[in-house]
């Protein structure tokens, strides 16, 4: 096995927020499973520059929104570090249909792919955060699931699966208090997409959201990255149940 003292365990980290995370938890020592779903090469070029950077880096693949693929990535890690000392959900995907277009299976997927899967991959990491003398779980929430109106996007859905992670990981903040393990959200405001990636929105309606934020702008993944990164550490050890908005003021 690698020889490593911490074990990360991040999905949704070929992209995006979640390899902003893999690079700003990357160091010696340091054992990171990067998931994917589809974008496997990502995933392969952001375990690269964890490898880079002193870390070890595994690669896990799977559809969260299936049943059993929690349990599997979580498997796949432990076997090979032995250990599993952090959980940060961040996998997840923006469905902005109103009800009425959003139907049954659609509502039913956001949840699938986001609260359930959060809570299959509790149902996993909980023996092995028992274990860790200083666990942390950080679930990837949204403003979309505070921010309603005002000009802003709604997105019924992707605000229900939040809102529900969000309840789920204070219930098993209390829980694992005593473990020394902490469990807590971020939720950011909107963030840029990484170079070269599809994005559906136009610079119009980019321009129009962005007036809507008091900072002006949209975030940069790294920036989201690194309140995960410090909730991550051992300073945060005294923070759990909480819910961090890194915004640019939008929900205010």
């Amino acid at each position: 096995m690698p020889d490593v003292n911490r074990v990360c365990l991040i999905t949704g980290g070929s992209s995006g927020i979640g390899a902003a995370t893999c690079r700003a938890l990357a160091a010696p020592g340091i054992g990171i499973a990067v998931h994917g779903r589809r974008n496997l090469d990502g995933a392969r070029r952001v375990a690269g520059e964890i490898e880079a950077a002193g870390g070890t880096a595994l690669v896990v693949e799977g559809d969260l929104s299936v049943t059993g693929t929690a349990s599997a990535i979580v498997a796949a890690t432990t076997a090979h570090f032995g250990r599993l000392d952090v959980l940060v959900s961040n996998a997840g995907f923006a469905d902005r249909r109103p009800i009425g277009e959003l139907d049954r299976p659609g509502y039913e997927a956001s949840m699938a792919a986001m609260q359930n899967a959060f809570f299959d991959l509790l149902l996993a990491v909980r023996p092995w955060l028992e274990k860790s003398s200083d666990g942390r779980v950080v679930a990837v929430s949204s403003f979309v699931a505070h921010a309603m109106g005002r000009g802003l996007p709604v997105f019924p859905a992707t605000a229900a699966a939040k809102a529900g992670i969000e309840a789920m990981a204070k219930a098993f903040a209390v829980q694992m208090a005593s473990y020394g393990v902490s469990v807590n959200c971020v939720a950011p405001g909107f963030v840029e997409k990484d170079p070269g990636t599809h994005t559906a929105l136009t610079p119009g309606r980019k321009a129009e959201w962005e007036r809507a934020i008091p900072a002006g702008r949209f975030a940069r993944p790294a920036e989201i990255a690194a309140a995960i990164a410090f909730l991550c550490s051992p300073l945060a050890g005294y923070i759990t149940g909480q819910v961090i908005h890194v915004d640019g003021g939008v929900t205010l």
